[in-house]
């Protein structure tokens, strides 16, 4: 079973990254994965990709979903990558 790298990519002052940061929480729990955060403004690159979407959740470097993070979507999306599809 692979554990996919799952990524919240915010930035300050974002009134939708506590509830994203909620959701990728409760989802990645309940599946037993770790998951990380990174912030835009330290990365000029993601910054000019992302700007307008945040938050964005990223799974093994692929964008999965932004704005707001549908739970029963981003589950399916780790259920698969866990399976290796």
């Amino acid at each position: 079973m692979a554990n996919p790298d799952v990524v919240l990519l915010t930035k300050p002052d974002c009134h939708l990254c506590a509830a994203a940061r909620d959701a990728v929480g409760r989802v990645t729990a309940g599946l037993g994965l770790s998951w990380s955060e990174r912030q835009l403004d330290a990365d000029d690159e993601l910054r000019d990709r992302y700007a307008e979407e945040i938050p964005v959740v990223l799974v093994d470097g692929i964008q999965r979903d932004f704005w707001k993070i549908d739970e029963a979507r981003l589950e399916r999306v780790l259920r698969r990558a866990m399976a290796g599809d």
